[in-house]
């Protein structure tokens, strides 16, 4: 006769299998289902220990839950009709009613699901802190990004800097309630420390583009992660462009540099302190090295060259406030190319003071040195082919009094330039003569003696000098193309009050036959 059917040892048995253990099946004595139970429970434990951030897949979380149900189903079925044996020392008699039979099975079966619902709340617990340890390495990886830009200029390290700046803001944003969150302003504040350091070491211009970087941070990282940061950088900037535009004043290759550091400074911070010493300091600078052009320890090629790279980046300043500057730049930088054409020509390097003289006369014509400027470049021309020419610099005024006549006449081919220096310096050119030869040299077989500019007087090109009384040194200078044998020659002359004066230009070929 089949058993009569029992609902609360059936409700007894489903709840046992739902502890994961396979408490039912073991109640019904069905060790073989109990022992697939077991299998199951481990399987899962295998895989969902030790906890991590993903925490178990869910395909095998829904398997198991699967499983679980159809254990609980099949237990229930199983227990429905099946006999069990409550009895034994202290049991219950037959006649007690089947729910107080069941009540204390029915009590455990309730304290046994406790062990799956506690094991999942524990489960959560330790995924939760996987996930938290997750995070603080995540963290500690950005921290080893910056760490590692110590030492480094910013543009070395730049591209690690904007990863940790990433995971900064990742966490602060996306994991805000976790406990590297809670750590992101002070490693955001770190982050400042380090990026910061070439100002705190006065490497100025190095700052300029990590504090240029940091001044962009409520850009690119939440504000209310930046804790005092936000306008932390602008003062520090503001003297790095400062430090490193002044410093660039007269640098080699630093004048566009310097003039955009400075205008940077001007545009962004005009108010700031740095902003209202830029003017008087430049002011001063140019000052400084206009010193360098005059005295005799002075080096004034060197000065010059200096102070007309201050004048280029001055010119890249605002020109309502950098007016004047610029003026005193140009003042000085006169003065130092007069003052270095006149230090090459003492010190013999004539070649170079001709080509700076020449310059000054052109680049300043109506200046009051111009007419000075040309006579050292004519007297350093002569110098360079007689030396005699020069020991001395040019007088910067003509002598006054009176004046002799010197008529000066081209017996030669082609056209002839004639440069002369003493009390007074200059140049002539006389037109080519055009019956006029090369004379035959000493050196020519039977060679007659010279008699130059004995023709009519109206064959020879003429000019006339009106010459102070003093000792000169004259220069003719012939086109080689001519064939002569001596292009360029030296005299010297001391012309005398009171008398007048001629002065024949005639080549020689130097062989003759």
């Amino acid at each position: 006769m089949p058993a009569e059917s029992n609902p609360a040892q059936a409700v007894l048995a489903g709840l046992l299998n739902l502890s994961c253990l396979g408490l039912g099946y073991a109640l019904l004595k069905q060790w073989r289902w109990a022992a697939v139970c077991w299998v199951a429970t481990a399987a899962l434990l295998l895989v969902a220990l030790p906890a991590d951030v993903d925490g178990v897949p869910t395909g095998v979380l829904v398997a198991y839950g699967v499983f679980l149900l159809a254990a609980a189903v099949d237990g229930a079925r199983r227990g429905l009709r099946a006999p069990l044996a409550l009895g034994g020392a202290g049991a219950a008699p037959a006649s007690t009613p089947a729910a107080r039979r069941l009540a204390l099975p029915l009590a455990l079966a309730v304290v046994l699901l406790a062990v799956p619902v506690g094991g999942s709340v524990a489960y959560g617990v330790a995924r939760d802190e996987a996930r938290e340890q997750s995070l603080l390495d995540f963290l500690a990886t950005a921290d080893a990004l910056v760490k590692s830009g110590e030492g480094q200029s910013f543009t070395s390290a730049e591209h690690n800097y904007g990863k940790a700046l990433t995971a900064y803001q990742d966490l602060g944003t996306n994991h805000a309630g976790s406990r590297a969150a809670r750590l992101v302003p002070d490693r955001l504040a770190a982050y400042f420390t380090t990026v910061a350091s070439a100002y705190e070491n006065k490497r100025y211009c190095d700052a300029v583009p990590a504090l240029k970087h940091l001044r962009e941070l409520p850009e690119k990282v939440d504000r209310a992660l930046l804790t005092g940061l936000v306008g932390k950088a602008d003062d520090p900037l503001a003297h790095s462009w400062y430090e490193c535009g002044i410093a660039g004043l007269g640098a080699a290759g630093s004048e566009t540099t310097a003039g955009e550091h400075l205008n940077a400074l001007l545009s962004t911070f005009p108010q700031s302190s740095y902003a209202r010493q830029v003017e008087p300091t430049v002011r001063a600078a140019i000052r400084t090295k206009s010193a360098g052009v005059t005295g005799d320890s002075a080096d004034p090629c060197t000065a010059v060259e200096e102070l007309r790279r201050v004048s280029t980046t001055v010119g890249l300043l605002p020109e309502a406030t950098f007016a004047a500057a610029s003026r005193d730049a140009g003042r000085a930088i006169e003065s130092g190319d007069f003052g270095c054409g006149v230090k090459q020509f003492k010190a013999k390097s004539y070649t170079d003071a001709v080509q700076t003289m020449k310059d000054f006369a052109e680049k300043y014509p109506t200046s009051s040195r111009a007419a000075h400027a040309r006579s050292i470049a004519i007297a350093a021309e002569i110098a360079d082919e007689e030396p005699a020419a020069g020991r001395q610099l040019p007088p910067a005024k003509a002598p006054g009094g009176s004046r002799m006549v010197m008529v000066v006449s081209n017996d030669g081919p082609g056209e002839v330039e004639l440069l002369y220096t003493g009390p007074v310096s200059g140049r002539v050119t006389l037109k080519a003569c055009g019956s006029c030869t090369a004379y035959r040299g000493s050196l020519a077989l039977n060679a007659p003696k010279i008699k130059a500019c004995q023709g009519p007087s109206s064959k020879y090109p003429k000019t006339t000098l009106l010459l102070p009384a003093g000792n000169y040194h004259f220069l003719q200078k012939r086109d080689s193309s001519i064939g002569s044998y001596a292009s360029d020659k030296a005299s010297t002359h001391k012309i005398e009050a009171g008398y007048s004066y001629t002065n024949c230009l005639y080549v020689t070929s130097g062989f003759g036959f």
